[in-house]
């Protein structure tokens, strides 16, 4: 089914069916009859005004008029003078995620751009024809002018695109696919590159990948608790309901239906309460380690995190966040600051906070599993050959600790990082771009993470002989994950493992 685009507000769900399941979408017409009498309204109101970015300079270059013989030619400066990125290359879902923000704006019909100009964006998204976009370039005033303006480097048909697997100069691309490069008319040029919507879209990306993460690691995060039979009353209602956060009661009601029908939890009163205990020194702990007994006030905030970013990012991307903005139902051209980038680059922030104490939760989890010390139940390491010749899970922890001491130092934040710059001019900065991809980073990393926890988990499984002991989910999907990463006795090559587990939770879905 063909999703509107323009005719109504977009939500995650959306975005998830266009960016990763590459359902088709089509342009609402109203919304492009509004295109139409927006840029129109421009057209004939701009005539013998200053408007910024039609007869002016930009940035600090706006106190230069531009000649009307070169108003056009200074759309074309701007774009490529502009394509200036450099580093790795943002990943093809946060690239086509972009798009879609940049489309679904222009589509709000305040950007004074000539209609042709999200025509081409949809058949772009359309037959997955993506501009070549860097990760450096942005600070997050002006939105994201560099990588922006590598989208309308694309749109004029110059630059490089991803199509079919490989990268092609956009000319090329666009002859066999038959499409006409756009036009430059008033200023479709500083409305292309003038927006938030690159970190928005990696920051969409980031929280579907993140909302699946934290699903996982509350299914981890109740497997551990089922495997070392601990009690089961600090998931339970009557404890969690006099501490009302929502994420906490969203982590512990998952928490009771993941476990629902397991014979290996423990109920407090039929072991402590409905006997007389005569031993003097408890050989069972009383309480769990905290990594255990806390999860739903350690996920609880992850949660609440998610589900706040999520809406702060949803209304970045039903926005209108280039500059000026142009009014045709007022009669008005309003110049201000709505590429501003704060919203998300503090809301990604915080996501890639939550996320490195998410993977900080996988990595005591897995440690307390691996340390026989610490749980009295499992050989070194949860090795199933033989002590001191074999090694079970030791090498793959180390790869887990180092991979949460980086995401700790990832997490300080960019929000605080403003650095001036364009000759002052954008004297205060967001650094939204940065942080969105490097809280994409933590979130891969999270994943590795869980995934090795998870292939500890498996191990310890086994060593007990409790598969059929199980919860009913817990062992189905302890029988999904046992087909991505077999049972292993003797040693051998782990990051095929390690690697084949976080795809597969990258790219699975988990409904709870």
């Amino acid at each position: 089914m063909s999703i509107s685009i323009g005719g109504r507000a977009l939500n995650l769900r959306d975005v998830h069916e266009i960016v990763f399941k590459h359902s088709p979408i089509h342009l609402d017409s109203q919304a492009q009859k509004q295109v139409t009498e927006n840029f129109e309204f421009l057209k004939a109101f701009a005539k013998d005004k200053v408007i910024y970015g039609i007869n002016t300079g930009f940035g600090p270059m706006a106190q230069y008029k531009i000649q009307e013989s070169d108003q056009i030619q200074l759309q074309y400066n701007l774009i490529r003078s502009h394509a200036s990125g450099c580093g790795d290359l943002l990943p093809l879902s946060c690239v086509r995620a972009a798009m879609l923000a940049r489309l679904n704006s222009m589509l709000q019909a305040r950007s004074g751009i000539h209609p042709e100009i999200p025509g081409l964006l949809s058949k772009l998204i359309q037959h997955d024809i993506l501009p070549v976009m860097f990760a450096h370039g942005g600070v997050g005033a002006s939105g994201d002018l560099v990588q922006l303006a590598h989208l309308a480097l694309c749109m004029i048909g110059e630059g490089e695109v991803h199509y079919q697997g490989g990268i092609h100069p956009t000319s090329t691309i666009f002859k066999l696919k038959q499409l006409t490069p756009s036009r430059m008319y008033l200023r479709e040029g500083i409305s292309m590159i003038n927006g938030t919507s690159v970190m928005t879209g990696i920051g969409l990306v980031n929280l579907i990948l993140a909302k699946n993460l934290l699903n996982w690691s509350i299914l981890a995060s109740s497997m551990i608790n089922e495997i070392v039979a601990t009690y089961s009353d600090h998931y339970s209602a009557q404890l969690n309901q006099v501490k009302p956060h929502n994420g906490q009661q969203y982590i512990a009601a998952n928490m009771r239906k993941l476990l629902t029908g397991s014979q290996m939890v423990r109920h407090r009163p039929q072991h402590l309460f409905d006997k007389k205990i005569e031993e003097e020194i408890f050989n069972d702990k009383v309480q769990e380690y905290y990594s255990l007994r806390c999860v739903p006030q350690i996920l609880g905030p992850i949660y609440d995190t998610l589900s706040y970013a999520e809406q702060i990012l949803i209304d970045e991307l039903n926005s209108v966040n280039d500059n000026p903005i142009i009014d045709q139902h007022t009669q008005n051209v309003y110049h201000g600051g709505n590429f501003h980038g704060d919203y998300v680059s503090l809301e990604m922030d915080k996501v890639k906070i939550a996320i490195t104490r998410l993977s900080m939760l996988a990595e005591r989890q897995l440690n307390y599993i691996l340390n026989n010390k610490l749980n009295n139940k499992f050989p070194p390491f949860v090795n199933l050959g033989k002590l001191g010749l074999n090694f079970g899970m030791q090498g793959v922890q180390f790869t887990a600790t180092s991979t949460v001491a980086e995401n700790q130092t990832f997490s300080n934040p960019m929000y605080v990082h403003s650095i001036p710059n364009n000759n002052d001019n954008q004297d205060i900065v967001s650094m939204g771009t940065n942080a969105a991809v490097i809280s994409r980073k933590v979130i891969e990393n999270a994943y590795e993470v869980v995934g090795i926890e998870l292939m500890g988990l498996l191990q310890a499984v086994d060593y007990l002989g409790i598969e059929t002991q199980l919860a009913p989910i817990t062992q189905r999907v302890y029988n999904d994950l046992r087909k991505i990463v077999p049972k292993f006795v003797a040693d051998s090559v782990k990051y095929p493992a390690v690697q084949a587990m976080k795809d597969y939770l990258w790219e699975t879905q988990l409904e709870l």
